[in-house]
């Protein structure tokens, strides 16, 4: 009989819940985006892009779109740290610098959005 050792911080199904519901939401975000863009946009002009996100509904759904897709990449990179690092220092070095990537990048696409 082998002896199971559960070992790691047991997140299982809470992040696999999470992956799934960040997909369904970047999903959506990208089928309003196409409907939007296809139908709504009379020409592919600068004019037609900033008109598009100058409401502020398509700004923040557009930013929630960003907040789901940096909290899935956590989590799946986070993972693939966990699963083949193996030296815990050099782990923490990638878990700390993964997340500060992806906080900046969600600060960076905040800026972008609210600057236009």
């Amino acid at each position: 009989m082998v002896k199971r050792l559960v070992v790691g911080a047991h997140y299982g199904f809470r992040d696999w819940l999470i992956q799934r519901l960040t997909a369904v939401v970047m999903a959506l975000y990208t089928l309003i985006f196409a409907i939007n863009v296809i139908f709504f946009m009379p020409a592919w002009d600068n004019a037609s892009w900033r008109s598009l996100f100058a409401g502020g509904f398509m700004r923040f759904i557009t930013f929630l779109f960003f907040l789901s897709l940096f909290y899935h990449a956590w989590i799946g990179v986070r993972d693939i740290w966990m699963d083949y690092v193996k030296p815990i220092s050099v782990r923490l070095t990638l878990h700390a610098i993964t997340a500060l990537l992806l906080i900046g990048y969600a600060g960076w696409a905040a800026q972008i959005l609210w600057r236009l």
